[in-house]
C-alpha cells in the first residue's frame, strides 16, 4: 500500500475511534471495548518500552484511570490516542519511581511493529527487519530519541500530540524522532539489510 493509502487507512481508523469514544462517553460499553481494541496494542507497546515486563500491569492501571475520567476527555480519535498515551506515561513513570530504576528505552513485539500508522521510509525500513534486529537497534537509542520514535511509530502520534505527551516543545520532539530514525537508518545499513531496504531508506550502495 502506498503512503497515501496508508494515510487514508489511519484517518479512517481515527474516525472509527473518535466515534467509538463519543458513544462510550454516552454509556455504550460495547463502544468502549471498540476503543480499547484500537488503542491497546500501541499503548501496550509504548508502556513496554518504558517498564519492560511490567507493561501489562501498568497498562491495566492506565485503563482504569482512562475509564474513570472518560467523561472529561474532549477531542477526536487522534486526540484520544494522545490522551491515553499521556495517562499511560504517567502511570509508567510512577511505576519506575516506585522501583527506583531508570526507564529502559524500548521493547517491541511483532504485532506492534505491524500496527498501521503514518510511515516515513525510515519507519518502513524499520518494519522490514526482524523483531530481534529492531529490538537491538531501538534499545541502543538515547532515551529521548527512543521515546519519540515509540510515540511516532508505535502509538502513531503526530509531532504536536507527541510533544504534549512528553511535555516538550513540538520542535524538540520532531528533532528527537528525526535523529532517532536517522540513526536507525544508518545502523540498518550496517546490520546486513538488503539492497531493497537501503533503497527504502533512500541510500545508495
Amino acid at each position: 500500500m502506498g503512503q497515501g493509502g496508508e494515510s487514508r487507512r489511519v484517518h479512517a481508523r481515527d474516525e472509527e475511534l473518535g466515534a467509538a469514544v463519543a458513544r462510550a462517553q454516552d454509556g455504550d460499553e460495547a463502544a468502549f471495548a471498540v476503543a480499547y481494541r484500537i488503542v491497546q496494542p500501541g499503548l501496550l507497546g509504548y508502556v513496554r518500552g518504558l517498564v519492560g515486563d511490567d507493561a501489562e500491569d501498568v497498562t491495566s492501571d492506565a485503563w482504569l484511570e482512562i475509564a474513570r475520567d472518560l467523561g472529561r476527555f474532549k477531542g477526536d480519535g487522534a486526540g484520544f490516542r494522545g490522551w491515553t498515551a499521556t495517562i499511560a506515561r504517567h502511570r509508567a513513570l510512577d511505576h519506575l519511581r516506585r522501583r527506583r530504576v531508570r526507564p529502559r528505552p524500548v521493547t517491541l513485539e511483532q504485532d506492534v511493529l505491524e500496527l498501521p500508522g503514518p510511515h516515513s521510509t525510515h519507519d518502513q525500513a524499520l518494519e522490514s527487519i526482524s523483531t530481534e534486529q529492531a529490538l537491538a537497534l531501538i534499545r541502543s537509542l538515547p532515551r529521548d530519541q527512543a521515546e519519540a520514535v515509540l510515540l511516532r511509530v508505535v502509538v502513531g502520534l503526530e509531532g504536536p500530540a507527541a510533544a504534549r505527551v512528553l511535555g516538550k516543545r513540538p520542535g524538540a520532539v520532531r528533532t528527537a524522532a528525526y535523529r532517532g530514525l536517522k540513526r536507525l537508518a544508518r545502523r540498518l545499513g550496517a546490520a546486513g539489510v538488503t539492497d531493497e531496504d537501503r533503497r527504502a531508506l533512500g541510500q545508495s550502495k
